[in-house]
């Protein structure tokens, strides 16, 4: 097996009769540190070892600065043995699950350190036993691949397979493990293409890997599940942490949600909109009173299908009006712009964007703001965009017009019926009035 370390580091473990998954005492520092010797990855630096500590982290310590490194156990051969079946009540809900990729299923084997991606129905019980008391789980995957990866055509995919699932009467919701990066495009993307279903669809993922103490899995997985069984309603959501300790879990709007931190186990806020529900306890309970009730068992409206031409672009001091023209000459069906403010760019741009809406090219408005929306009547640039042509789009976030476009795109290239179609309101994707108290983004929930 291929370890990435350099020559230098293999002929030291060598002469130390040290392998990998080895338990080893490296002097280093003024200090003692016990840990397994893991594979290095690929990328990065060749001379550093990478150690799981007895804690459950990993640490990477130069080869250089290491005083000594003793062989203090030896590894048993790595063996991932199938779990023994669940006994499950056959009277629970059952919820499928269906898996993208991410961490959120992923198996760790703690006397290797080594994490593993497993997603039957028996790993997930053994990862979240609480499960086994809620839901029959029915798993699937239908690709493994990082969130940045995902593309218009994987969201089709996804869409198709959640209602296959739904035509199963005996099916409650629908999980989604997804990671969590782009998870609000997709949950975006599944709002849009989701019609009409019998109820809901929970998009869950992990801050947190789940070798990792902190790991945020149990929680976000039970919550999803539980919102699967228990929501009155049918849409499209996002399930994560509502805190960041494990108190409780909120779910997101698919169209109004976004990750607003890198790391922290509550990133994910609605933008705009209240959260849709708190789950906390095996309850759900709603925090909006307006949603799509669920429909009879079986019944699915899917209207799939995303044009890939669209292109989503940032506006930034002294940008090029090239850019604009690029895209237009590189035969794009459709922009959405992330403007300033209340939706304006330098006026240098506002000839090109002319050209591409008279060539047939949309060309949508969003805030890099995020709260509030766009109002492009206040000054003189914003009417400049108006008799342009642009199509302001309220209070919708750059991801989801970016999305809602891409969908409408793939029906109709019509200027008038794209406009007519960008400012209805499908997915709660437009609040039509703005509300001061969805700002600033410190939730206050009483539970």
């Amino acid at each position: 097996m291929e370890i990435f370390y350099s020559n230098k580091v293999m002929r030291i473990l060598e002469q130390k009769g040290i392998k990998l998954f080895d338990k080893v005492l490296i002097k280093w520092n003024g200090t003692s540190i016990r840990g397994i010797l893991l594979p290095r990855p690929q990328y990065g630096d060749p001379n550093v070892l990478v150690i799981k500590l007895e804690n459950g982290y990993n640490i990477g310590i130069d080869i250089d600065k290491i005083k000594d490194i003793k062989l203090l156990e030896r590894s048993k051969p790595i063996r991932i043995a199938p779990l023994p079946p669940s006994k499950i009540n056959p009277n629970l809900p059952k919820v499928a699950i269906l898996g993208t990729g991410g961490t959120i299923a992923s198996r760790v084997d703690y006397s290797t350190g080594a994490v593993y991606p497993s997603f039957t129905a028996e790993d997930v019980y053994a990862l979240v036993p609480e499960l086994a008391n809620i839901a029959r789980l029915e798993l699937k995957t239908i690709f493994n691949i990082f969130s940045e990866d995902m593309t218009p055509k994987n969201w089709e995919r996804i869409a198709e397979e959640i209602a296959k699932k739904f035509e199963d009467k005996e099916i409650k919701g629908v999980v989604i493990a997804h990671g969590t990066d782009t998870m609000g495009y997709t949950a975006a993307a599944l709002s849009f293409a989701l019609r009409k279903i019998p109820g809901p669809v929970a998009l869950v993922g992990a801050q947190r890997s789940s070798d990792r103490p902190s790991s945020d899995t149990a929680l976000n997985l039970i919550s999803a599940v539980t919102l699967a069984i228990k929501a009155p309603f049918a849409e499209v959501v996002v399930v994560m942490h509502g805190e960041t300790s494990d108190s409780f879990a909120l779910a997101h709007r698919g169209t109004k949600v976004r990750k607003c931190h890198t790391s922290r186990r509550d990133a994910f806020r609605s933008i705009n909109s209240k959260p849709l529900a708190l789950i906390k306890n095996g309850e759900v309970k709603l925090l909006v009173n307006d949603y799509k009730p669920r429909s009879k068992p079986g019944e699915v409206i899917l209207e799939n299908g995303f044009d890939d031409k669209v292109a989503l672009i940032k506006f930034y001091p002294g940008m090029s009006p090239e850019i604009i023209d690029f895209l237009v000459d590189r035969g794009y069906h459709g922009i959405v712009i992330e403007a300033t403010g209340l939706g304006h760019v330098r006026k240098e741009l506002v000839k090109p964007i002319q050209r591409a809406i008279e060539e047939g090219i949309p060309v949508a408005i969003t805030s890099q703001c995020l709260w509030g929306r766009v109002n492009l009547n206040v000054y003189r640039r914003g009417v400049e965009l108006l008799k342009a042509g642009v199509i302001p789009c309220e209070d919708m976030l750059p991801e989801t017009a970016f999305v809602k476009l891409s969908w409408i795109l793939y029906r109709t290239r019509d200027l008038k019926e794209v406009r007519r179609m960008m400012l209805t309101n499908y997915a709660y994707e437009i609040n039509h009035r703005s509300e001061y108290g969805f700002y600033p983004p410190v939730l206050e929930v009483k539970v």
